[in-house]
């Protein structure tokens, strides 16, 4: 199967698309927009669709349907997009639907669930194509990390799936998903500060007791970069905050209350650690929730992530705002309110020698003591 996505074919239109949670048929939507649920509570979490045939049904229905599928496509500030794009043969789709299509050409797999589309009369299993199973290229990398562009030779040694990993990871810094000795790793570029960062609030996140996904250092073409392990799987998936912010809306849940409910332990050493390290990037498509596949059931909130912009709020004691609460609030008010809550859970000594910067060890003492004193 080439790499390149038949753009052609897929303008011309489509019948019926299945929407599949592993084996299951969770819904299927027909090109006027009708729709049928089989299973609703298995539909994807930032998908809302309807049984109807009237025109605002049928409407809705393929706008939420091509949003969905444009979701699990990355977008033109992630770094070597284009590249990334002119490699698969994908235009740089600017609209909801023209994103879908490219998800649509690569079954809208990702590593993050289990969720991917159908067509008509075709007989493939969840265990055919799962990323999960199959290798992906470490020739595809090359372009995800690096900006460089594939020759026409090896593309044609490329599948579908070897692409579809690193095309449905958000997120703007250069990216790729490797398979080492059975594992996924996700490798992260950017820039020197970016990857230094990274690994520094990671070895301070290891000093308390949080969840958190552990970035050791690596190279890449002789380029250093971060190295995590995936945390998903076919047992377990995650979804963002932003898509269950838009779950909780369907179903007329307070969201803050919500998570507080579910989670709220790691809530709030969530504030506390990127408050600690200055985490200037904690948005809503950066922190979420485990899901259980058996039941497509919100278990907890997945372990931190994502601290390449750690230390960029670092010249006051205040931080910056806090994104992870609808108040508006500082990152220190935010992580103070949480060692009220649950204390400060401090496991480990931070080292003076893990910073190469004086400044940021004198602001991280200082920070840490104005929290020990709520202790």
């Amino acid at each position: 199967m080439s790499l390149v996505f038949n753009q052609s074919a897929l303008a011309r239109g489509w019948k019926r698309y299945y929407i599949m949670h592993k084996n299951r048929r969770v819904a299927s939507i027909r090109e006027d927009g009708t729709c049928t649920l089989y299973y609703k509570s298995f539909l994807p979490f930032n998908l809302w669709l309807e049984q109807g045939t009237d025109f605002e049904t049928r409407i809705n229905n393929l706008n939420n349907f091509y949003y969905w599928c444009a979701s699990r496509v990355l977008t033109l500030d992630r770094q070597y997009a284009k590249e990334i794009m002119n490699t698969i043969g994908a235009k740089q789709a600017q609209t909801d639907r023209d994103r879908a299509l490219i998800a649509i050409s690569y079954r809208a797999l990702s590593l993050t669930d289990v969720y991917w589309i159908a067509t008509e009369n075709e007989a493939v299993n969840f265990e055919d194509i799962s990323l999960f199973r199959h290798s992906l290229s470490t020739a595809f990398a090359d372009i995800s990390l690096c900006g460089k562009q594939i020759t026409a030779q090896n593309a044609e040694l490329l599948a579908n799936r070897d692409a579809a990993g690193d095309i449905a990871t958000n997120g703007v810094a250069p990216k790729a998903w490797i398979r080492k000795e059975g594992a996924f790793y996700l490798l992260k570029d950017g820039d020197e500060r970016d990857v230094e960062a990274e690994l520094l609030a990671s070895k301070i996140a290891d000093c308390f007791r949080v969840e958190h996904v552990t970035y050791s250092a690596d190279y890449f073409e002789n380029r250093k970069v971060s190295k995590s392990k995936l945390m998903t799987s076919e047992e377990r998936s995650i979804v963002s905050m932003e898509f269950m912010d838009v779950y909780c809306a369907n179903r007329n849940k307070d969201t803050q209350e919500f998570v507080l409910e579910k989670d709220a332990y790691s809530f709030y050493m969530m504030n506390i650690i990127d408050y600690l390290t200055g985490n200037a990037d904690r948005h809503w498509g950066n922190w979420g929730f485990f899901v259980d596949n058996a039941t497509n059931k919100p278990l907890k909130l997945h372990p931190l992530m994502d601290f390449n912009k750690a230390f960029t709020l670092y010249e006051t004691l205040e931080g910056g705002k806090c994104q992870t609460v609808a108040r508006n609030m500082s990152q220190k008010q935010a992580a103070v309110e949480a060692v009220a809550k649950v204390g400060l859970n401090q496991t480990a000594e931070i080292q003076e020698d893990w910073f190469a910067d004086a400044r940021q060890y004198t602001m991280f003492c200082a920070r840490l003591n104005a929290l020990k004193e709520v202790e």
